[in-house]
């Protein structure tokens, strides 16, 4: 069940943030009653209840009327009256005390633009702001709050708002009609066709950019290996083996001169085969 309720919650926070412009940190205006109701189930702190709920960090507001009615209930709520002095104010503008459900209804208003999330546990008022599209509602169940679902009308609402950004206005059905007899006629441009024509150009201009910027920062951005230079152990020159022969002979005949040993080096040179006369001889004999 808790699973099934967070899952809720999830799917009613994205379906105000996507269609009526919700954005972080939710902002959340209270009434006496609900934190009234906070204090006397121990849902403290209220933040991090709130938090749970939406997903999201949450600032908490009400109103000087608020405060004022429950200062006006007498000594039982003045715990409830500290609570709400510490929160956060939304400017009501209100020069004499007026009742919290007037109060919070002129400060939402038709549109909530200011992007509240209601929390009240006045049943009629909650009924009262499900009429009005783009105010979602949060009320408490002993030591559970709830996120209530958007209405019919929300719903509704939403579907013929993307009907329409799905479509073409007026003005902009005009500049093309405009744009579209100025190429086949071929005639000059009046002064409000061009400022219309530039409008578009401008704006065409402007989505082309963003498109590229887009674009770029989609694309993968992959790192090529650049072409390094060859393995200079590999670029060694060969050393010549005649060279180191030469040295080495060179070398070796130093060393024996040194030694004393060159008579018999020179003797080595000059050392001659030499053939027997015994072998001639009895060559000479047999051939006989």
């Amino acid at each position: 069940m808790r699973f099934k309720k967070q899952k809720r919650h999830r799917k009613a926070v994205r379906f105000f943030t996507a269609c009526f412009g919700f954005r972080e940190p939710f902002k959340i205006l209270c009434d006496g009653t609900f934190v009234h109701h906070l204090l006397e189930n121990g849902i403290a702190p209220a933040d991090t209840a709130l938090t749970n709920i939406l997903g999201a960090p949450v600032k908490i507001f009400t109103t000087r009327c608020v405060v004022a009615e429950l200062k006006s209930l007498g000594s039982s709520y003045s715990d409830s009256v500290n609570a709400a002095s510490s929160l956060m104010t939304a400017r009501c503008d209100h020069e004499k005390r007026k009742s919290a459900v007037a109060c919070i209804t002129e400060v939402i208003g038709e549109k909530n633009t200011e992007h509240f999330f209601v929390a009240t546990q006045d049943a009629e008022l909650r009924k009262k702001f499900q009429e009005i599209p783009g105010v979602p509602l949060i009320y408490a169940l002993r030591n559970a709050l709830f996120l209530e679902r958007p209405s019919a009308v929300q719903q509704e609402f939403a579907k013929a708002a993307e009907e329409e950004r799905s479509h073409m206005t007026e003005l902009e059905f005009k500049m093309l009609k405009s744009k579209k007899k100025r190429i086949a006629n071929g005639e000059a441009r009046d002064s409000s066709e061009t400022d219309e024509v530039h409008i578009l150009e401008i704006q065409d201009s402007r989505t082309n950019v963003n498109r590229c910027r887009v674009d770029k920062m989609d694309k993968a951005q992959f790192k090529r290996n650049k072409a390094k230079g060859p393995n200079p152990l590999s670029c060694k020159k060969k050393k010549k083996q005649g060279n180191t022969d030469t040295g080495s002979e060179k070398k070796r005949s130093q060393i024996r001169l040194q030694e004393g040993d060159g008579d018999n080096s020179t003797r080595n040179r000059n050392r001659k085969r030499k053939r027997s006369k015994k072998s001639k001889s009895s060559t000479e004999q047999i051939v006989q």
